[in-house]
């Protein structure tokens, strides 16, 4: 028996979809630090976006849960406290789920990084405890949030 792959990928997979970033809005976390939100799963609990932050920006120290991060930089430059490398434009970093640690950016540029996520991410104190917790069903809440307050069009960015 013969399948037609065409008509099989057509009956089970979903469309395909090309999102205009220029009319997705940049969502505050803080005062330097935005997200660009571009996909939501909430089936796997994945979430992609670009972040944003300013000159002198710091995501705060920071564990990953439930799986792994991967990061490509567009802009400017970072790094983590707790390392040695520093991302520039064209870097690619992976981080294991469990790793910890503090986004900083240093220098004159904003730095602009595509990050796709799984799990959650936890904020922890010197202490290492838990102060607050995203996962992809919060950052879409912000997301949902911030567009309903700024009258935009949310895009439908499930799937």
């Amino acid at each position: 028996m013969s399948t037609d792959l065409n008509a099989f990928a057509e009956k089970v997979g979903l469309p395909d979809m090309a999102i205009d970033l220029e009319e997705i809005p940049w969502v505050p976390q803080s005062d330097r630090v935005w997200f660009k939100p571009v996909r939501f799963n909430l089936q796997s609990g994945q979430w992609i976006n670009l972040l944003y932050v300013k000159p002198g920006g710091i995501v705060n120290r920071h564990r990953h849960t439930g799986g792994q991060v991967l990061a490509y930089t567009l802009q400017g430059q970072w790094r983590y406290l707790e390392r040695d490398w520093i991302a520039k434009p064209g870097t690619f970093v992976y981080e294991p789920p469990g790793d910890i640690h503090t986004l900083t950016v240093d220098g004159d540029e904003p730095m602009i990084t595509l990050f796709m996520l799984e799990g959650s991410i936890q904020y922890i104190d010197d202490k290492d405890e838990m102060t607050y917790q995203d996962d992809v069903f919060s950052k879409y809440q912000l997301y949902l949030n911030y567009c309903k307050e700024h009258n935009i069009i949310e895009q439908n960015l499930l799937y």
